[in-house]
């Protein structure tokens, strides 16, 4: 079994020019993973369940404790190694500058959103960290500008996302290389190689909608979603729906046994709910690594130019058939 320490340096020596920065700071938000995940599993013993004193970030949603905990271990950790010039994350109101000599000198920047899904946390349902890494336009040495987070998609230079389900999982796709999954051993700490070059099927059998919003969205998405439950001679309908409630959990089911993940517009949120640069970005980028499509309904999610780096967008992503089906 290998490592995801031993994998990120074996993928270093294929290219004797590389620095070992985009190494390093992958093993430095799997180290933070950790930390995360250890706080995860005794959360209800630990009282970090509920609601932070009830504040609410910048999207306007009820901050939970463990969004506030995951938030600062992952800033933490990242500020005090040398790899990582800033973050974004969904829980603070603007870019974080890590401004120091060492810090200054490196090539890439983190957007994230720390902990995906934390409502699910009062019922130990899963969750789930995203995360999306760029190199910076900026010149090296100073502090990181806004520029440096304001990339569309296809300059992602790697993306992953780690599960804290029934066993932990780290996943990430490099644009050299394909998507690989490491499974966290909680006997020794260490993440290891449990799914190499990951491949989502082309075709699957189940969608992932909250049908709380069926008649909020267009026609069009209305008429897809009848289609996935048409039912012909009493028979069960034509897919099976799966909604965690997580983006992470629902898209790592895809991942492995091929689906669709849909979180459209609506009336009440035009633009979508999920953000385009620390959750639809990434894992358009881990979905088109690994075989699959990934559209707001007229464009690749990862042509959009952002324009601010809490954007907003919808999201129709997963096997390459079924958004096919979608787009007909």
């Amino acid at each position: 079994m290998i490592t995801l320490d031993e994998f990120t340096i074996e993928q270093l020596r294929l290219y004797p020019q590389a620095t070992g920065e985009l190494s390093g700071l992958l093993r430095g938000i799997g180290l933070a993973a950790k930390m995360v995940n250890v706080q995860v599993n005794k959360a209800a013993i630990a009282d970090i369940l509920g609601e932070d004193g009830g504040a609410i970030n910048v999207q306007g949603e009820t901050v939970q404790k463990l969004d506030s905990l995951a938030n600062n271990t992952f800033i933490n950790v990242l500020r005090h190694g040398i790899h990582c010039a800033g973050m974004v994350s969904e829980e603070n109101d603007d870019m974080i500058v890590f401004d120091d000599p060492k810090n200054n000198q490196s090539k890439y920047v983190v957007l994230m959103d720390p902990l995906d899904g934390s409502s699910n946390t009062d019922v130990n349902m899963p969750i789930g960290t995203i995360f999306s890494i760029y190199r910076r336009v900026s010149e090296l040495g100073k502090p990181c500008t806004k520029e440096d987070f304001l990339q569309k998609g296809d300059n992602q230079f790697a993306a992953g996302y780690v599960l804290y389900g029934s066993s932990t999982m780290f996943v990430y796709g490099t644009r050299r290389h394909s998507v690989n999954g490491f499974t966290l051993d909680n006997s020794v700490g260490e993440f290891y190689l449990s799914n190499p070059n990951m491949k989502m099927p082309e075709d699957g059998t189940t969608y992932s909608f909250d049908y709380r919003y069926y008649h909020c969205v267009n026609d069009k998405v209305r008429k897809f979603l009848d289609f996935c439950n048409e039912s012909k001679n009493g028979e069960d309908g034509r897919y099976g729906n799966r909604h965690a409630s997580c983006m992470v959990a629902d898209l790592h089911r895809i991942f492995l046994k091929g689906g669709i993940f849909m979180y459209p517009s609506r009336k009440q949120k035009p633009n979508g709910k999920l953000r385009l640069m620390y959750e639809c970005n990434p894992m358009a980028f881990l979905t088109e690594l690994s075989g699959g499509s990934a559209t707001d309904g007229g464009k690749r999610i990862m042509e959009i130019e952002p324009k601010d780096i809490h954007e907003r967008c919808p999201i129709f992503i997963g096997s390459k058939k079924m958004v096919e089906k979608l787009e007909e």
